[in-house]
């Protein structure tokens, strides 16, 4: 199945991948990788990760406390939100089609 991003998760990624590369070089690299196996695994199994409702899932990050949330749709998985996971808890809810 597909996956689809939206723009505003995309930005949330680009921002924590900016944030983390100046805080450490070649950190912000790693938490991109982390992301990209992340997508890769929620592609290959994806009802396998905790459900937060009752059509969202979210995938933990390893070694960031982040997570992606997304959706299961009927012809592809849509990436509501890369979401800091000690931050304003929900704030990607509007989002949901």
């Amino acid at each position: 199945m597909d996956i689809r991003i939206l723009e505003i998760a995309e930005r949330e990624l680009d921002e924590a991948v900016d944030y983390y590369n100046v805080e450490s070089p070649g950190l912000g690299d790693e938490f991109l990788l982390q992301i990209l196996d992340s997508l890769e695994r929620i592609r290959r199994y994806s009802e396998a990760w905790q459900p937060i409702s009752q059509h969202t899932r979210r995938w933990r990050v390893h070694r960031f406390p982040w997570g992606v949330i997304y959706q299961i749709l009927e012809s592809e998985i849509l990436v509501v939100a890369v979401a800091h996971l000690h931050r304003e808890p929900g704030y990607w809810q509007n989002r949901i089609p």
